[in-house]
């Protein structure tokens, strides 16, 4: 399986890329916006598209070419404004959803947030972040493409442990870190996982492994 990273220089993108360049099933094509960051892939061994997600939707079909599936692990960043996150989150993230439509390319497996489902769980300080992603979400769900919508909680830089606890809707508990190791993994997981198809979830830390969550959600 062919398959687009979007956001593929980011922390969790970076980690995607390499795990599907080490995978006998699949072959990672990593979608940037600066030539410099097409250098880094390169040297990598890694294939690579130069695109920006505030291009058009026939840009962005450009990059769909011999692509099987995308993953969508783009976000505009703590440090931008809010007008970022409506063009990279929402508007940037249906962009890429029309593009994949209008090329065939059915699979889609996106990175959303926490609780981005239920207003009563969003964050005041950073609230148009999760309208964005609900709308993004939402739009994804009605779009006729074959999707997986992740939704991490609290994302660290600790070592991945392979196991997560994963549920439609996550309300209560005493953990809500994720490392992003462990939601890279979910991510390459649920690519041909049928039981995640059409799924979407919150996850956190846990006891149960990657594969065995997968198959119960």
């Amino acid at each position: 399986m062919n398959v687009l990273i979007v956001g593929a220089n980011g922390q969790i993108g970076t980690q995607v890329v390499d795990l599907l360049k080490d995978s006998d099933k699949h072959t990672p094509v990593a979608m940037v916006r600066k030539e410099e960051q097409v250098e880094e892939f390169k040297e990598k061994g890694v294939q690579t598209v130069l695109v920006d997600l505030e291009s058009s939707v026939e840009e962005l079909e450009s990059a769909m070419d011999n692509m099987d599936a995308v993953v969508f692990t783009a976000g505009s960043g703590g440090s931008t404004g809010y007008d970022k996150t409506l063009l990279i989150d929402l508007d940037g993230a249906v962009k890429v959803m029309e593009a994949a439509k209008a090329k065939g390319v059915d699979r889609f497996v996106m990175v959303s947030a926490f609780g981005a489902d239920n207003r009563d769980y969003w964050n005041e300080s950073i609230k148009p972040y999760y309208v964005a992603k609900h709308y993004a979400d939402l739009y994804l769900e009605g779009s006729g493409l074959t999707y997986t919508i992740v939704r991490p909680g609290a994302l660290t830089n600790d070592e991945g442990t392979g196991k997560v606890r994963l549920e439609e809707a996550i309300r209560s508990g005493d953990n809500f870190d994720i490392p992003r190791a462990d939601v890279a993994r979910l991510l390459v997981e649920t690519l041909d996982t049928e039981a995640a198809y059409n799924k979407a979830f919150d996850v956190v830390g846990g006891d149960t492994s990657i594969k065995e969550a997968l198959k119960s959600i």
